[in-house]
């Protein structure tokens, strides 16, 4: 029982950085997944690199998608779109 005792915080100090640390980014990261998934055509978005554009075309072979910017259509990962970003654009469009 003594060992046990011994342990204790070190057990205790992984259940903290498991729920605090661990979790949150694996449901963050669920949450990106489902985003990039749900990605259609037409769609408004923000690219990680602050590029602003509209989905021209979505390939599900490479995972990547054609955006439509003023400059042009550039191809980009899908996992370079940023969800946040993306849905306070999105939110701000359909209020006005």
């Amino acid at each position: 029982m003594e060992g046990l005792s011994q342990f204790t915080p070190f057990i205790l100090m992984a259940v903290i950085v498991y729920f605090f640390m661990i979790a949150p980014q694996m449901k963050r990261a669920k949450k990106e997944k489902a985003f990039s998934a749900e990605l259609k055509k037409g769609a408004k978005v923000i690219t990680k690199s602050g590029m602003y554009g509209k989905i021209a075309e979505l390939n599900d072979k490479d995972n990547s998608c054609v955006i439509e910017t003023l400059a042009g259509k550039i191809k980009f990962d899908r996992s370079s779109i940023s969800m946040e970003m993306s849905q306070k654009l999105n939110s701000t469009v359909t209020k006005k």
